[in-house]
């Protein structure tokens, strides 16, 4: 392990971080908000940081990291982007508490959208415009932004690509992991200005609209409005949102294939039937499940349904209902969407429909077996076989998906919040979808949780994020030795 490239290239990460800061800093003189000597500080040492890491470190090679640095450097900087995050918080006293800020940092980068906030409206402008901006940056990845901007990584970014980037099969669209990384860069952001604009269209104030189109593409669940969504009470604005949460669920390499021509490449991808197959048949079941005992329109019904289950299972966050207040049967279709998530090579997070479907194939497999025990019988996903060690990838992260999060859920219980507080806050983080049920419903946060438990789930967002093996693998003893 060569720990000093690995902190020089933080350094780096750093200081980009902090140039990102310039933005809300600027919003903040517009608005003359207050915010202003927070973010400048913020600004400062951030990227302060990140300049004297970079000069103190004597230059190295970056051109043939490994897979154990990559892995080491992405965890290390969504840590330290989590601490760096967390300064405007804590300077502007909008969260005077470290662990609380350091909880609403991680919450925006890894894109949870769990928030501590009461009053989110009472935030200056600024401070609200970095809490958004944070969703926008993790959403598609600090790292993947960092390849695209830094060609100097060479060969070395496809160890940090592969090891940040939410996707049990890594999708290379240009021949250079850097012209990748722009290509999905730019499909990010004409996606983000699309929203914008047509939210903007819809009335909504630009700063909103902005700031929202920042927390759905990442599907981050941030929102400007104590409220959520539901504080408009628009149901164009829901409808935007909802097709662009659907948009942000899909794998991206599939947009870039569509803008390039590819007219048919959504229909044609097995996963991306099976999506949105689940989403449509989801939405039916809870439209008329919440029809006559909770809305007595069937448009109304329809129109909170799609939104919630697509913001669920998209792992965005985003709230136009109580829906704690729903039937059983709803409430458990929201739960079950915690788990699902949406495709891989989305900003989505939770198991993905691509791990799903590949289980689900490898138990038919197994059944087929005992029945044809000499029967070669390969799995394929749109025609192509799927290797073996993907497979075992795929059950091995599901193995210590389930086993974390009921390591998880028990710390959670055993410092005194109920089980459905425990079990649903777990779920949320990590899955990255913010709102869970009990004390973290939808129209309360995760300020009553003690600061123990503040702890244990700012490591399942992580742990979300990063797609669990990037950081348990740093845990393991075998990694550390030579």
């Amino acid at each position: 392990m060569r720990f000093r490239q690995i902190f020089r290239l933080i350094g780096i990460l750093n200081f980009f971080l902090g140039l990102s800061m310039l933005a809300p800093l600027i919003v903040s003189i517009i608005y003359s908000d207050g915010s202003f000597f927070s973010l400048l500080y913020s600004f400062i040492i951030t990227s302060g940081s990140g300049i004297v890491l970079f000069f103190l470190i004597k230059r190295g090679d970056y051109t043939s990291l490994s897979q154990r640095e990559g892995m080491a450097i992405v965890t290390l900087s969504w840590l330290s982007a989590g601490f760096f995050g967390s300064l405007p918080f804590l300077f502007s006293g909008s969260i005077p508490n470290i662990t609380n800020a350091y909880f609403e940092s991680i919450s925006g980068f890894t894109t949870t959208g769990a928030s501590i906030i009461s009053n989110i409206e009472s935030l200056p402008k600024g401070i609200l415009l970095w809490r958004s901006l944070t969703q926008w940056m993790g959403g598609m990845g600090i790292i993947v932004l960092s390849i695209a901007i830094l060609p100097f990584l060479g060969v070395g970014g496809m160890q940090l690509y592969k090891a940040e980037i939410p996707s049990p099969i890594v999708d290379k669209l240009q021949p250079r992991i850097s012209e990748t990384a722009k290509t999905l860069w730019k499909v990010y952001l004409f996606i983000t200005l699309l929203e914008i604009g047509l939210l903007f269209l819809g009335r909504m104030p630009l700063f909103d609209s902005i700031c929202h189109a920042f927390c759905t593409m990442p599907t981050g669940g941030f929102s400007t409005q104590n409220g959520s969504i539901a504080q408009f009470n628009s149901a164009y604005f829901e409808g935007v949102i909802t097709v662009f949460m659907i948009l942000a669920g899909i794998n991206f390499s599939l947009h870039f294939k569509f803008l390039k021509g590819a007219f048919r490449v959504f229909d044609r991808d097995p996963e991306c039937r099976v999506f949105i197959s689940i989403l449509v048949i989801l939405i039916i079941l809870v439209t008329f499940n919440i029809y006559g005992p909770i809305y007595h329109s069937l448009s109304h019904a329809f129109r909170h349904a799609a939104f919630q289950v697509t913001s669920i299972i998209t792992t965005t966050g985003f709230v136009t209902s109580n829906y704690a207040n729903w039937p059983a049967l709803s409430q458990i279709i929201l739960l079950l969407c915690m788990f699902i998530g949406a495709m891989a090579g989305s900003t989505g997070g939770a198991i993905k429909i691509m791990r799903i479907i590949l289980l689900a194939k490898h138990g038919y497999r197994e059944i087929f077996r005992l029945v044809h025990p000499h029967a070669v019988r390969p799995i394929k996903l749109g025609g192509k076989p799927v290797p073996e060690e993907v497979l075992n990838s795929i059950w091995g992260f599901f193995i210590l998906y389930l086993t974390l999060f009921i390591v998880a859920v028990i710390i959670m219980s055993s410092i005194g919040l109920d089980i459905i507080t425990s079990f649903a806050s777990v779920a949320a983080t990590i899955g990255n979808i913010g709102p869970g049920f009990g004390l973290v419903g939808p129209v309360n946060n995760y300020l009553p949780v003690p600061d123990l438990g503040k702890w244990v789930l700012i490591f399942c967002m992580i742990l979300g994020r990063l797609e669990i093996y990037t950081v348990i693998i740093m845990l393991a003893p075998a990694y550390w030795r030579k």
